[in-house]
């Protein structure tokens, strides 16, 4: 069922929303005692100024032009350049991503022990 709904009360509505997460937000991070509420407030108001940036878009598209530079923005590309592959014989000090490859297969295993009911490779 569609419902005719005109822009300037659709824009009404995106504000009354942008109002009430950020009226939402405040409230939840005054009255919060945990840093976890404190967060949850805090998504209210992200989302809120997301909602005021959808809708103050067309405006700050038309007022500064940016149709100039948006498309330079999207053309932008990362090129990596891939490196030699040395294989897994090199140690943790020759380079940073192998060092991070060994921590984390170190740390890999060493979860793999603590979990309940995996065999223990020489202890107990």
């Amino acid at each position: 069922m569609d419902i005719p709904i005109s822009s300037r009360d659709f824009r009404c509505l995106q504000l009354a929303c942008v109002a009430l997460g950020l009226v939402a937000g405040s409230i939840i991070i005054g009255v919060s005692v945990s840093k976890a509420a404190a967060a949850v407030g805090g998504i209210f108001i992200g989302a809120a100024g997301l909602g005021l940036l959808i809708l103050a878009y067309p405006f700050l598209k038309a007022r500064f032009n940016l149709d100039h530079i948006l498309p330079t923005i999207g053309s932008l590309r990362i090129h990596p350049h891939p490196g030699p592959d040395h294989g897994e014989g090199r140690s943790s000090a020759n380079g940073n991503k192998e060092g991070t490859r060994s921590s984390l297969s170190t740390v890999s295993r060493t979860l793999e022990k603590l979990k309940p009911g995996a065999r223990g490779t020489g202890e107990g």
